[in-house]
């Protein structure tokens, strides 16, 4: 080996351990960053020696595809989870002490109590005040249910919003992917960020995706309409003012085809936005349904002389049997009535119908007929509407019961498969993360070897230098 040669595998030597070291440099200052990909120099042999002839990027298809899948799982369930825990603290939180069933019962307890004493005014007072209560929480449990709606619904808003902004990012970053990939060009930094948003567009909507040529890649919804492709697809929603019982929320098109929703409490929605139309459009209404359902049968059970007695509402009127008046339970309210005259319930005569023998001016004091008349019939059964979600023939008292009973059915089911598939997004996650993710040891492992290919070649130098001294002086 000539001297000069010894000195050009020297300077290739020196010019690749300063690029292997700068990318090792840029793998350990970006090993916290879980959107950055760890990049190896790949060394090619010239005459000279080796040199690097790449970055390679770490990547895995396969495990970015299902970390995807995960986090779209795991960011509709939790979504989900948070919209039925929003409803659960409306309801009094881990025991359900402001629920409906509750009142029903206190009230019902009352009404026992006024059987047994039906001269005592405290009692009857107290009857009144608690059948408040019981029209109050239903009244305010129905609104909570609206504005639930109203809220989730201006959270799609600006959800979609938000979706269309990373789709325009993305298609940005994705011409930069296909011009560096086109050219040769370094497109490492690109790639990152592509996937990146890959992973933000997956919370909000369940995603697969196609590369074809120059690394351009197309994106399509769980449903299989193309969410991306050159271009970002529009993706559009009207936003709804207000809810009431009766109100219809609009549907999220993407690129004109509507996005289905989630169902089940283990929701089968992907991304965070079919879970939101989820909860809008099948829990909180059918939910709505149960506590009209449960105004209903109070109006109806409580009735005189075919109009509403005790319990009355903005209709005014007793609603069909067994059938579901929607928004009855907002507008629920005991008769004014009864507060004025709370032993209207034991004799009558909210609609001039008196049944106490004594009349109106004259009244019986012990009679209890029409008092245990509503006692045995809120513990006998009664038709509900099916659609409800809940047996059609049961008493009301089961029926507020079992409401509770299906909510929180959902809840605990919601709750643990929100738990599983966290635990599966975290283990998507780590697999990923072991193939492209930087590891600190090995990179310092690395540093090591290349300081001492580093001291070999200059070590090199130095002798090629002493030669060189050697070979002048004997000139001399």
């Amino acid at each position: 080996m000539s001297l000069s040669s010894a000195i050009a595998i020297a300077q290739s030597v020196f010019s690749t351990t300063a690029s292997q070291t700068a990318t090792v440099s840029k793998n350990v200052a970006n090993a916290s960053n879980a959107d950055y990909s760890r990049r190896m120099a790949m060394l090619g042999t010239t005459p000279d020696g080796a040199q690097v002839v790449s970055i390679y990027r770490a990547q895995n298809e396969a495990l970015l595809k299902q970390n995807l899948a995960s986090i779209s799982q795991s960011s509709a369930q939790g979504s989900l989870l948070s919209g039925l825990e929003l409803l659960k603290s409306a309801l009094g939180g881990n025991d359900y002490e402001t629920a409906p069933s509750t009142y029903l019962s206190a009230f019902r307890d009352s009404l026992q109590t006024f059987a047994s004493t039906p001269g005592n005014s405290t009692i009857a007072a107290t009857v009144v005040a608690d059948a408040s209560d019981l029209a109050n929480s239903i009244s305010t449990t129905a609104t909570a249910v609206q504005e639930l709606r109203r809220d989730t619904d201006k959270e799609i808003a600006e959800e979609v919003d938000n979706l269309n902004a990373l789709l325009a990012s993305f298609e940005t970053a994705n011409n930069a992917v296909k011009q560096a990939t086109a050219s040769g060009a370094d497109a490492t930094a690109a790639l990152d960020e592509r996937d990146k948003l890959l992973k933000q567009i997956s919370e909000l909507v369940g995603i697969s995706t196609v590369t074809r040529a120059d690394n351009d890649t197309v994106i399509y919804t769980s449903d299989g309409t193309v969410l991306f492709e050159t271009q970002a697809r529009q993706v559009t929603f009207t936003a709804t003012p207000a809810f009431d019982a009766t109100t219809t929320g609009n549907a999220i098109f993407v690129d004109g085809v509507s996005l289905s929703a989630g169902t089940g409490a283990d929701t089968t929605a992907q991304g965070k936005l079919a879970s939101l139309l989820q909860l809008r459009d099948d829990i909180a209404p059918t939910f709505q349904s149960q506590l009209d359902e449960m105004a209903r049968g109070l109006v109806d059970l409580f009735q005189e002389n075919g109009a509403p007695g005790l319990f009355t509402w903005a209709g005014g009127t007793v609603p069909a049997v067994g059938t579901i008046e929607p928004g009855i339970a907002a507008s629920l309210t005991v008769n004014a009535a009864a507060q004025a005259d709370p032993f209207l319930l034991r004799d009558g005569g909210f609609n001039g119908l008196v049944s106490n023998p004594g009349g109106a001016t004259d009244p019986n004091s012990g009679y209890t007929d029409l008092l245990d008349g509503f006692i045995t019939a809120m513990d006998g059964d009664m038709d509900f509407d099916a659609a409800a979600g809940l047996d059609s023939t049961s008493s009301v008292m089961e029926f507020a019961a079992s409401s509770i009973g299906w909510f929180e059915q959902i809840r605990s089911a919601a709750s643990t498969a929100d738990d599983n598939k966290t635990a599966l997004l975290a283990r998507t996650e780590e697999a990923l993360g072991n193939v492209t993710g930087v590891s600190i040891d090995e990179e310092l492992s690395l540093l090591l070897d290349l300081e001492q290919s580093y001291k070999a070649s200059a070590k090199l130098i130095s002798t090629v230098d002493a030669m060189m001294a050697s070979l002048l002086e004997a000139v001399r």
